[in-house]
């Protein structure tokens, strides 16, 4: 027994609460030591993928040298310590969402598979038919767009779309004028990826809720910017990446209220899905082994609950005072650059800025300011309803976490100042 403890202690079971300081803060992400061109890595595009701690790096060391194996399926040693290790990550997740049960917690690859998921399996359960409706809004990422279309084309049913402001903020009052007895979901963004803007969600799910439809929230832009809890948020279906909160790639949280995901049919077939497979019937296993075919991303799972750990081992109180200092800081210091202007101002964004400069292609100043080792995004950010909205081709986006600093807006500034000069 003190060999299988020895073995199974993973960097997950170290992480001790901590005060928030910004530069140890820093030293634990290796890669923002390195340099661009020369010049000091200023990372901003954490809207796209957040860098990982040197703790998550180390946990899937530490699963590949000492717990590499199957899971749910062997009875040696190895095969039982992967499978403890990545239920232990389902009821981390659990924790991190206060669900009430680990079999609401679905392991899938990101956001993405798990908004096919939901479309595709209500599709086959015949919950969405021809001449139904499904509400989502102007903002949404294409993840939360292409999927509901593609299934719209299959059984006839047609989207809607909540409209938004110049702000950038959803117009609720139309939000509720759309519902009617065909309406059948509505699944829309927590917290913009390309505005920043933070929506009323628990309104949006309330006035769903007086209709008794069912919401599905996509938190990819929420999870590493504030506490979740899906039980406040009386939310049916939530959805995130790991890679944007600080885990690896590939591995991604489909949280849903038990009695949907018993109603809906298996997403995929395979093994570990099922309970017996004959040539004439196969009867499948309860959750969250339904949706869960195949081998899954067992290092990822096991990654991301060590970055959960590593976000929780901070109080959420500093984070967020951080974030909203540093947005605000970077939203004076932008708006002091002649001719910039920040699409997005809702009252309530997380620490995204996405902005234009007059005469100069958003390209053209992610490229220029590249030399100066900035990094940010450039283009439409999936989400090309956006940028017909505001009749943009695409925006320059600065999105930022708890490990960037007051000194990184600065460069950045600096370094738009140098794309001004260099256009005249």
């Amino acid at each position: 027994m003190e060999e299988l403890l020895r073995v199974k202690k993973t960097p997950n079971e170290v992480i001790k609460k901590r005060p928030f300081n910004i530069d140890l803060v820093k030293k634990d992400f290796p890669i923002l030591d390195i340099k661009v061109n020369g010049k000091p890595l200023v990372y901003l595009d954490n809207a796209a993928t957040t860098q990982k701690p040197e703790i998550v790096i180390e946990s899937i060391k530490h699963y590949y040298t000492h717990e590499n194996a199957n899971v749910h399926r062997g009875l040696h040693f190895l095969s039982e310590a992967a499978t403890s290790a990545f239920e232990n990550a389902r009821m981390k997740v659990k924790e991190f969402l206060n669900a009430m049960s680990t079999s609401e917690i679905i392991f899938v690859k990101g956001a993405t598979e798990a908004i096919n998921l939901i479309a595709n399996t209500m599709c086959r359960a015949g919950w969405i038919k021809a001449g139904d409706e499904i509400i989502i809004s102007h903002m949404e990422h294409h993840a939360n767009i292409v999927p509901w279309q593609l299934m719209c084309k299959r059984n006839g049913a047609k989207l809607r779309v909540i409209p938004i402001d110049d702000n950038g903020e959803l117009i609720l009052d139309d939000f509720e004028n759309m519902f009617s007895e065909k309406t059948k979901m509505v699944s829309v963004v927590h917290a913009s990826n390309s505005l920043g803007t933070i929506n009323d969600v628990e309104t949006i799910t309330n006035i769903a809720h007086k209709y008794d439809v069912p919401v599905l929230l996509d938190g990819s832009q929420a999870v590493a910017h504030f506490p979740i809890d899906v039980q406040k948020l009386n939310c049916d279906f939530y959805v995130f990446s790991g890679h944007k909160i600080f885990g690896p790639t590939g591995i991604g949280v489909l949280y849903g209220r038990t009695k949907y995901l018993n109603e809906l049919p298996p997403y995929q077939g395979g093994g570990d899905m099922i309970r017996k497979v004959t040539f004439e019937e196969t009867t499948f296993e309860d959750l969250p082994n339904k949706f869960e075919a195949g081998t899954p991303n067992i290092v990822g799972g096991i990654g991301l609950a060590v970055a959960l750990k590593y976000l929780n081992s901070f109080d959420y109180k500093d984070l967020l005072k951080h974030e909203e200092e540093l947005l605000k800081y970077a939203t004076e210091k932008l708006l002091e650059v002649e001719g910039l202007k920040i699409i997005g101002t809702a009252k309530h964004k997380v620490s995204v800025c996405s902005f234009i400069i007059d005469g100069i292609h958003p390209y053209d100043i992610g490229t220029i300011i590249d030399t100066e080792g900035v990094a940010i995004r450039t283009g439409h950010h999936c989400t090309q309803p956006i940028m017909q909205r505001y009749n943009l081709p695409a925006t320059a986006r600065a999105s930022f976490s708890f490990y960037n600093s007051k000194e990184d807006v600065d460069v950045l500034v600096n370094a738009l100042n140098k794309v001004k000069k260099l256009f005249g």
